[in-house]
């Protein structure tokens, strides 16, 4: 495969930009809420956002300087003035609100009332949260990190979390955040966003309670198949144990002797008709019967 190779000093800012923003995606949202020394609110949405530590729990978020003509934002402004901010979650329902904030009013206009947002009073700090975010996080900056005063240069600001605020419609019956319930959205390159919702979400096996046997340690006839992707080898390669011999003829005798009977006397088509039908099971998540699948075919 073929790659476009980038050096970022030989590129324009706004192209880099682009680049960068187009290429790390999806990102999350931070919906921040500010104000400044004369308690003025300001609510501006920023996607150089994420959370880096628990104990202690810090997020961190980005208004960097403006790339057409180098001036700070509102919100960079506010939190040099008073080190706290609420960082709100953006939905599916808030992507609109959230965009129209990001609109450039001046600094005495009040985004919420723009967006048509509610505000709630905090409990530990000045700014208000968002009523419609799945969660808001209450917090202290603890610094602001500047990467410099040229058009684009990031300034970090360091946020340690005081309180966390949750939507009950939006927690599972464990009390936990439930991802199909939050129906978050994050940032793309230009004018996209994706919606972590439906189809969108899937599960991946976290490779913590077993020691998955490689994608290095599996037969090779499997491994250099035409038919499994990249995606497929590195699902199988995550599992520990392979199924014994007798699981997988009993497997072949109930889920797979429409095959055998129908290409017993071709070799090659059955092979390749199994390595399909393991693709098609590993697509829909089933990887002990796409393993079951492809061992029944060197099965005595």
């Amino acid at each position: 495969m073929s790659h476009l190779t980038l050096t970022p000093s030989d590129l324009d800012p706004g192209k880099l930009h682009a680049f960068l923003l187009g290429g790390i995606a999806p990102r999350p949202i931070a919906f921040a809420s500010t104000v400044d020394s004369e308690e003025r609110v300001n609510l501006a949405p920023f996607s150089y956002f994420n959370v880096f530590s628990a104990n202690p729990p810090i997020l961190i978020f980005s208004p960097a300087r403006r790339g057409r003509d180098n001036t700070t934002k509102h919100t960079l402004e506010n939190v040099l003035e008073v080190p706290e901010v609420v960082v709100n979650m953006v939905d599916y329902n808030t992507v609109h609100a959230c965009s129209l904030a990001s609109t450039e009013y001046s600094k005495e206009v009040n985004e919420f009332k723009k967006a048509g947002l509610t505000e709630v009073a905090s409990d530990l700090v000045t700014p208000p949260r968002v009523l419609e975010a799945p969660a808001s996080f209450e917090c202290k900056v603890l610094r602001v990190d500047s990467f410099g005063d040229t058009p684009g240069a990031g300034q970090l600001v360091v946020c340690e979390i005081l309180k966390i605020h949750f939507r009950e419609d939006v927690l599972n019956e464990s009390g936990l955040p439930d991802a199909k319930k939050l129906d978050l959205v994050g940032r793309c390159g230009g004018s996209y966003y994706v919606r972590a919702s439906g189809d969108a979400l899937f599960e991946v096996p976290k490779p913590l309670a077993n020691l998955g046997m490689g994608v290095d340690n599996i037969p090779e006839d499997i491994r250099t198949s035409s038919y499994l992707s990249g995606m497929h080898l590195a699902m199988l390669g995550n599992v520990e144990v392979l199924p014994d011999e007798t699981e997988v003829n009993d497997y072949k005798l109930m889920e797979l002797s429409e095959f055998f009977l129908e290409l017993q006397d071709d070799g090659s088509a059955l092979e390749i008709t199994l390595h399909k039908h393991a693709a098609e099971l590993l697509d829909n998540g089933d990887v002990d019967g796409a393993w079951k699948t492809l061992l029944s075919f060197n099965l005595g």
